[in-house]
């Protein structure tokens, strides 16, 4: 301001908010008002505060909880220099907590934490460090519901506190599915404003044992070896995923078995009917679930390249769209997509389908089906219900192809959320809205982004 307009003015306050930009990115910027009057400027700075104070959804008190060692190994100045700075300006309190060791986050949760002084849990990490945090949440708040989590027909009670994900791994898969972006300022400014976003969960039993909860992957075949093969080469880095990858489409391994499936009504929509899951999309998802109606189970049964369920569309920079494009977040089901044996080529195309915008599943050889429930049992297990992928090994591999020389491989490894499954044979069920993020889904990107969203107070 010119020095006349500052004597006219001299009292001023600064105002900070959210500024969306362009790519789903959010951005913090301040104005300026000035004031002629102390008073009158006071005024307005208390009820500013009065106003924010009264919004019930912003959250005051965050428990944080930082990997060092994920991704980069970048988590703890990621938190420091980009997302601490602005929890202080906008006036949340934290107690923060740097893991030592694997599952450090899940065990604290699960029976150290007093999460009644908390208004939501944050990790800065990847999707492993997010991983944690929802199985000791949900965990805990089914221990102190007496719910038995082993139970496969359970109904979980759903968790209060909203999860926060700072993007800081090598992948984060789940920050780039409900925000648009893995940006650690957006991030951090969607659990300042206090976003609410539900999405399912899904347990994974085997012989009325529970083994883990998904969020995103479960993936038998191709997926689930790829992970194997790449857990025992951690010293290549990143570069793991890419050296499998290819390793395991070149060896070209096929299953059998069969796959039960509870299909979910047509009121949620299709797999394939090219409705993208985006904010604003619960509240009409939450009203279908009431006008379910019960079908049959279906079964089918073959030789599978890769059985995949994604719970959400799974996409990530290097796969835009996804493993499944129209998968919503809090609908109650999971997209059972069933790759049948095919060529090298066929498989190649794809594979590629994942990076392009042409329809995931027009081929003859790959089919999905939207699903409550379902049930995968490898062909030479079915009177085995104990299988159990770590004790027996390649020693029961070997034993399984001696006795069965016609297949390609016995078995393979469920990949859950990049984590291995000891056993193959398993039951899978969708709780609908388990859990609540500090996001809103995926906005849509209006063209002229500056007039369409007006700006949101920190």
């Amino acid at each position: 301001m010119s020095q006349k307009l500052t004597e006219a003015y001299p009292y001023a306050f600064t105002v900070s908010y959210v500024e969306r930009a362009r790519q789903h990115r959010w951005r913090c910027s301040d104005v300026t008002f000035h004031c002629s009057e102390w008073a009158l400027c006071q005024q307005w700075v208390q009820t500013i505060r009065e106003q924010l104070t009264a919004l019930t959804s912003r959250p005051k008190h965050l428990l944080v909880y930082i990997n060092p060692y994920g991704g980069k190994q970048q988590g703890k100045c990621i938190y420091e220099q980009k997302v601490a700075p602005l929890f202080a300006c906008a006036s949340i309190s934290t107690d923060v907590i740097v893991t030592e060791h694997a599952n450090h986050a899940r065990d604290h949760l699960k029976t150290e934490a007093e999460l009644k002084k908390y208004d939501g849990v944050v990790c800065v990490g990847g999707d492993g460090m997010f991983s944690e945090i929802v199985h000791g949440l949900v965990s805990r708040t089914q221990r102190d519901n007496g719910v038995d989590q082993n139970s496969p027909e359970e109904k979980l009670v759903p968790c209060t506190l909203r999860i926060g994900i700072i993007p800081a791994g090598s992948t984060d898969c789940i920050c780039y599915a409900t925000v648009g972006i893995n940006d650690p300022v957006t991030s951090a400014l969607h659990v300042i404003v206090g976003d609410s976003q539900p999405m399912d969960v899904c347990s994974v039993h085997h012989n009325n044992t529970f083994l883990r909860y998904s969020v995103s992957l479960l993936g038998y075949g191709f997926y689930g070896d790829v992970l194997a093969d790449s857990e025992r080469k951690r010293w290549m880095g990143p570069a793991r995923y890419d050296f499998s990858g290819f390793k395991k489409f070149l060896t070209h391994h096929h299953y059998e078995g069969a796959v039960s499936f509870l299909p979910a009504t047509d009121t949620l929509g299709t797999p394939r009917d090219k409705t993208r899951c985006r904010a604003g999309y619960v509240i009409l998802y939450a009203y279908n679930l009431l006008c379910k109606y019960e079908v049959g189970w279906g079964v089918v049964r073959g030789k599978f390249l890769a059985i995949n369920a994604a719970s959400m569309s799974c996409a990530c920079p290097r796969s835009p769209k996804g493993l499944s494009p129209a998968a919503h977040l809090a609908d109650g089901t999971t997209d059972l997509i069933l790759v049948r044996k095919c060529s090298r080529f066929n498989f190649l195309r794809h594979l590629l389908r994942h990076t392009s915008k042409d329809d995931q599943f027009d081929m003859t050889f790959v089919e999905v089906h939207r699903v409550r429930r379902f049930r995968f049992t490898p062909r030479h297990c079915q009177n085995d219900s104990e299988l159990d992928l770590r004790e027996n090994g390649k020693q029961l591999f070997s034993q399984i192809c001696r006795d069965h020389p016609a297949c390609s491989s016995a078995y393979s490894s469920w990949n859950c959320d990049g984590e291995i499954l000891p056993h193959a044979a398993i039951e899978v069920g969708v709780h609908c809205q388990l859990i609540k993020l500090f996001a809103r889904g995926i906005e849509e990107q209006p063209l002229f982004e500056d007039l369409a969203n007006p700006p949101c107070a920190l």
